[in-house]
């Protein structure tokens, strides 16, 4: 699933936020990168009971969130 699926199935951007218990702002960065976390994707397959399906592409894998987060030594 993508962002915008996501949003879709939770009616609004605020009601996808509160079932993940984040901000909207949060969100809002994942469409300014056009990916959402990974984590994030498999929560919400099993949140939805199936309903939102993991796309690999879909999501921003962890391995580069770290890796943009964590100074290189």
């Amino acid at each position: 699933m993508n962002v915008q699926q996501a949003e879709a199935h939770f009616g609004n951007r605020r009601k996808l936020a509160e079932a993940l218990g984040i901000t909207s702002q949060a969100i809002s960065q994942w469409v300014k990168r056009k990916q959402m976390p990974e984590g994030v994707a498999y929560k919400l397959e099993v949140i939805t009971g199936g309903a939102l399906k993991v796309n690999p592409n879909d999501y921003i894998p962890v391995k580069q969130m770290v890796a943009e987060i964590v100074p290189q030594q």
